[in-house]
């Protein structure tokens, strides 16, 4: 589904990717784990095709196409979906408008139909009831004042409603609590399909005890040092990653 290939990527003229290499096939879920300034945000924005985040050599395949010969909004319409670490505010602009315009930009891109105002309700009514979601939540500016479980919660509910064919988590776990890790990695696996893909970005094994990988990644300096199942995070989370620094050298 996603093919990565000795991909290099630069942020304001500074290599942070050196050459990394990945396969996530359709249906499985990949975890990233490393150190801070391994590169795994820089990751994330790469592939999405976020501006300033420079490849500067490599390939990536999505679902066989080309990746990165595509813009951005175009990235999101193939169904790649970044859920941000620290996710954005905006302000004037409500929840429910927010939700419904990307859906319908997307289909639009993708020559589907567009939902109409009741389907569009019924469905974001029930996904965010599951979430813990105040549809009075929805009507405010989009994550303007809200915590910071509501906005993670926020993110899920969009993944749910704009049904991307591969996720990529950055740091999900970020600034939750115990509670507000479990709604949201609840609503996750909820999604989870044998023609959907998921990377899964973090620091912790504690995400990746609700949020289960089929393969965990070892990145340091902007290279995979080791891959492996799921025991691997809980290695890394008793030895850390101090063990992978030479490695990467």
């Amino acid at each position: 589904m996603l093919s990565i290939q000795n991909l290099t990527a630069a942020v304001d003229a500074k290599t942070i990717l050196k050459g990394l290499t990945l396969e996530v096939p359709a249906g499985e879920v990949h975890a990233i784990m490393g150190p801070n300034g391994a590169g795994k945000s820089t990751l994330g924005y790469a592939l999405a095709g976020r501006p300033n985040y420079d490849i500067t050599g490599g390939s990536v395949t999505f679902n066989g196409e080309d990746l990165l010969d595509k813009e951005v909004h175009e990235r999101a319409a193939a169904g790649l979906y970044l859920s941000f670490q620290y996710p954005l505010e905006i302000p004037g602009v409500p929840a429910l408008t927010f939700l419904r315009t990307a859906l319908n930009s997307q289909k639009k891109l993708r020559g589907e139909a567009e939902v109409t105002a009741p389907e569009f309700l019924k469905k974001v009514r029930e996904v965010a009831k599951s979430l813990r979601i105040d549809m009075d939540m929805l009507k405010r500016p989009l994550n303007v004042g809200f915590s910071g479980g509501e906005k993670k919660r926020m993110e899920v509910l969009q993944m749910a409603m704009l049904e991307p064919k591969f996720l990529i988590l950055d740091e999900t776990d970020s600034g939750l609590d115990i509670d507000a890790l479990k709604v949201v990695s609840d609503g996750v696996n909820a999604l989870r399909a044998p023609d959907r893909g998921m990377l899964v970005i973090t620091h912790y094994q504690r995400l990746l005890d609700h949020i289960k990988p089929d393969q965990v990644h070892v990145l340091v300096a902007g290279k995979i040092v080791r891959s492996g199942g799921p025991e691997l995070a809980l290695e890394l989370e008793a030895h850390g990653y101090d063990q992978y620094l030479g490695v990467a050298a």
